[in-house]
């Protein structure tokens, strides 16, 4: 939601006037009888006495009666939703406008708005406007926009409605290098995001804020997040690329870790080195709740990712993919087809030459033997490239000219004749 969204209902007037329109709007729910004595206490505070200055004048004034205001509200009031909206778009432009970014006051009077915004009985949709506006309200940089967002995310959470935020990992990123907050709070915002999104049931975006959390956790009291994301990656049923985690400075120091040898065999090894493994660490399943059948598949179908990116652009016989997946050629088909699923590789199956042609793979990491067959793979696109020149050039030799060949109807020949309808 941007800023263009924002509704202001109270957008002219005096402080005076704006004041009072806040107060007459707080004052709703009470009785007739109550409602003249809250509104004239209101009333008496903005009067300026004789020698006193204008309070248009007085910033410490219009902070006090601004104080007294924010101790009233208590709920969203019961206006429309256009009402709420503009109601607390004018508390918080006056808040902002009145009392320091950093101070203590602005901290604590927008700590206790957004928890009367989110403990509100209104439709979540109305509490992500009124937030988003204030969040977009505030400094790019301000550490302001911390529990706010946090908040967002609280309310998004607790409705299984995380798509409504539209946040992306980069973007979020961004936000914590920008926010001037502590490190600590910056990893905390990114665990919250973890949590979300796990209990949300997407496992994806949970794992890559993973990466980011243990990223941004100091090595010291890193171990623990490491471990954590090692088992969660080797749990997940989508996660084929290792990499990025293995590149995390916390995984690196946690390489005399009992699972840190596992993560290596996904890393770099196939089928033989994980049942290797598997055959002396039948303790660890149960206790990363690791699961066999599928830490199988997920090595299988890596090691055809391996043996496929290593022959892009050739023919790959049924019997070599079946040596490497150590199974029946019968069932290459059917791991091959997972594969191309998993967005792993891509190509075409021939039932007829038992080939798969690989059209495209990926690599399980990138270092200098997956560039050597980059180098080797440009070089003979480079002297392809060259042999088609040569064709051209000798056409254009045999047609006596450095220009196009000439066509047909250039030349004046006849032309092949319409079929009769």
């Amino acid at each position: 939601m941007s800023v263009t969204d924002a509704i202001s209902i109270f957008a002219e007037g005096t402080y005076e006037e704006q004041i009072l329109e806040l107060v007459n709007y707080i004052a709703r729910p009470l009785s007739d009888e109550q409602r003249p004595a809250f509104i004239q206490t209101f009333q008496d505070a903005l009067v300026t006495a004789e020698g006193q200055k204008l309070i248009s004048e007085d910033d410490e004034r219009r902070r006090q009666v601004l104080s007294k205001v924010l101790d009233e509200v208590k709920d969203l009031g019961s206006g429309s939703e256009r009402e709420i909206e503009g109601f607390f778009n004018l508390v918080f432009s006056h808040l902002l406008a009145l009392f320091p970014f950093d101070s203590s006051q602005t901290k604590h009077y927008i700590t206790g708005l957004l928890q009367t915004i989110s403990a509100s009985s209104e439709p979540s949709i109305t509490k992500y406007r009124i937030i988003s506006n204030l969040f977009n309200t505030i400094p790019k940089t301000s550490g302001l926009r911390f529990p706010v967002q946090q908040t967002l995310l609280e309310i998004a959470s607790t409705h299984d409605e995380l798509n409504y935020l539209a946040l992306s990992t980069g973007g979020v990123e961004k936000w914590l290098s920008e926010w001037e907050i502590s490190p600590e709070e910056k990893s905390s915002f990114l665990k919250t995001l973890v949590e979300a999104y796990s209990k949300a049931g997407d496992a994806e975006t949970s794992y890559q804020y993973t990466l980011a959390y243990v990223r941004s956790l100091p090595l010291s009291s890193a171990e623990s997040a490491a471990v954590s994301a090692i088992s969660t990656a080797l749990r997940s049923p989508t996660v084929f690329d290792f990499d990025p985690l293995f590149r995390l400075d916390a995984v690196v120091a946690a390489k005399s870790h009992e699972i840190f040898s596992l993560l290596q065999i996904f890393l770099n090894d196939g089928l033989s080195e994980y049942k290797a493994w598997e055959a002396t660490h039948a303790d660890l399943f149960p206790k990363y709740d690791l699961d066999k059948a599928q830490l199988e598949r997920k090595i299988r179908l890596l090691s055809l990712a391996t043996l496929a990116f290593q022959n892009i652009g050739r023919d790959v016989a049924y019997s070599v993919l079946s040596k490497a997946l150590q199974v029946e050629q019968d069932d290459v088909e059917r791991w091959v087809i997972d594969a191309i699923r998993a967005g792993l590789v891509s190509g075409k199956l021939s039932q007829t030459t038992h080939t798969f042609h690989v059209v495209r793979a990926t690599a399980r990491l990138f270092e200098r033997e997956q560039w050597e067959v980059l180098e080797k793979r440009l070089a003979a696109w480079k002297t392809g490239l060259a042999s088609v020149l040569e064709v051209v050039a000798s056409a254009k030799k045999r047609n006596g000219t450095d220009g196009p060949a000439t066509t047909a109807l250039e030349t004046g020949a006849p032309q092949p004749q319409e079929a009769a309808a």
